[in-house]
């Protein structure tokens, strides 16, 4: 059974919102008046940003996915909010991997979350393909998703690299982040190819 998209995407937006708020909150006010005194925020405040690029990347990815397509269903439904889930844990690795100022085994769980969330998110893409069909839009704009799948690889090599060296690991998540930071085009690029006037 296919239900309209509406509401996914309104659950969806309120739930990315409120992790933003929580992971401001995180940041507390420091207990000074001098410069010195947001020293010991530098970690927390690099971690914030970090997280908070990598939620606008899924927020602006989930909006455009939702775009080409028409209806979801029982499945799709669950797969949202399995990414929704892992969604929802980055602001607790982001403070505790920013309160321990990127010690290995907080920076090893910031990266175990978002390789779950990129695969939570591919998750998501093949049920919306299966929903619409192979030869559909949301098909066509996807492709085999190679850049998400070496996203999870370059989480995966940083879990491990967080062993050796945490602060290399950090910068891995920073690539990957850099990479996705321009909203994804294909689907984009679809979305005007498809449009009434070029069809005509």
């Amino acid at each position: 059974m296919a239900f309209g998209k509406g509401r996914i995407e309104a659950f969806s937006d309120g739930v990315i919102a409120i992790i933003i708020t929580i992971m401001v909150l995180e940041m507390k006010v420091p207990h000074g008046d001098s410069i010195e005194s947001l020293k010991p925020l530098i970690p927390v405040f690099m971690s914030y940003v970090l997280s908070f690029i990598y939620v606008g990347i899924y927020w602006n990815n989930h909006h455009h996915m939702m775009q080409v397509v028409k209806s979801v269903n029982g499945i799709i439904l669950w797969a949202n909010l399995h990414l929704l889930f892992w969604l929802s844990l980055i602001p607790f690795v982001t403070g505790w991997m920013g309160e321990n100022h990127f010690t290995k085994w907080p920076v090893a769980c910031y990266g175990f979350v978002l390789a779950m969330n990129g695969a939570a998110y591919t998750i998501l893409g093949k049920a919306l393909i299966r929903h619409h069909g192979e030869n559909s839009l949301i098909a066509a704009a996807l492709g085999n998703d190679l850049k998400a799948k070496i996203s999870v690889a370059v989480y995966a090599v940083a879990i491990g690299v967080a062993w050796i060296n945490s602060i290399a690991s950090f910068v891995l998540y920073v690539v990957v982040a850099a990479v996705w930071f321009i909203p994804d085009k294909r689907i984009e690029n679809k979305l005007k190819h498809d449009t009434p006037e070029n069809n005509e």
